[in-house]
């Protein structure tokens, strides 16, 4: 008996000796490189089109820093009960990465109540909310409720070529398909005012129309802000 059991102290200290033996320790590294750049020359970029109250683009740098890089949404400053406002194209989102992406839900988050419908749209002059006029348009916020569910796709811009001076209507032919989109000196984005209308999955840019309602009985008077969450995937993989 004390054989047997000397010789299962040997094999559990063989065991233990071994396995001690058997742990590796390794250290590997890779180098990495990304570039920040202006929100209006980036792989998903904003551009702006429509104009504020004041006359300059609601797409614009944030405060006056002409170097600063941080874009934002002047929606202007005069709004009173019962008021209602549209920008057809408060802004637009161009795809520039070699491959496609699907635009699945927008978000809003705010201190206030946004009193805000988003749609995503093809025709920049088109008021969205009407689908006879702009049968493209898809409802994406309403007023605090995300509209177009986050498992679905709104709409899908088409692959991109990284060329942040202009877009493309249809990329089956991009030599005579695309539109500049030049650079705003007053707003410090770039831009585009041309009419020919974005169809999903075939033009590689969409337009955002931004409507603010405010009712009649509101919550709280002076200034609203918030941030807008734009989610989009991609199907590079498959």
């Amino acid at each position: 008996m004390k054989v047997k059991k000397k010789l299962m102290i040997l094999a559990i200290i063989y065991l233990v000796l071994n396995m001690v033996i058997a742990t590796q320790y390794a250290v590997t590294k890779i180098g990495y490189s990304y570039t920040i750049v202006h929100p209006s020359n980036a792989s998903i970029r904003l551009i702006g089109s429509d104009n504020s109250s004041d006359g300059i683009r609601v797409l614009r740098i944030v405060g006056d820093n002409m170097t600063d890089i941080g874009v934002t949404l002047r929606l202007g400053n005069i709004y009173s009960t019962g008021m209602i406002k549209t920008f057809t194209a408060a802004f637009g989102i161009v795809n520039e990465e070699l491959y496609s992406l699907n635009i699945t839900h927008i978000n809003v988050t705010s201190s206030n109540y946004t009193y805000m419908k988003i749609y995503l749209h093809g025709n920049r002059t088109a008021d969205a909310s009407n689908a006879t006029v702009d049968p493209s348009s898809v409802l994406m916020w309403d007023n605090d409720t995300i509209v177009n569910a986050s498992n679905t796709t709104a709409w899908t811009l088409a692959t991109g070529n990284q060329s942040p001076s202009e877009m493309c209507y249809n990329i089956s032919d991009r030599a005579n398909n695309s539109i500049p989109t030049p650079w705003d000196e007053s707003a410090h984005v770039r831009y585009c005012i041309n009419n020919t209308d974005a169809v999903s999955s075939v033009s590689d840019y969409v337009w955002v129309q931004i409507t603010i309602t405010i009712p009649d009985s509101i919550q709280s008077t002076g200034t609203h802000t918030g941030t807008i969450w734009i989610y989009l995937e991609s199907e590079a993989g498959s």
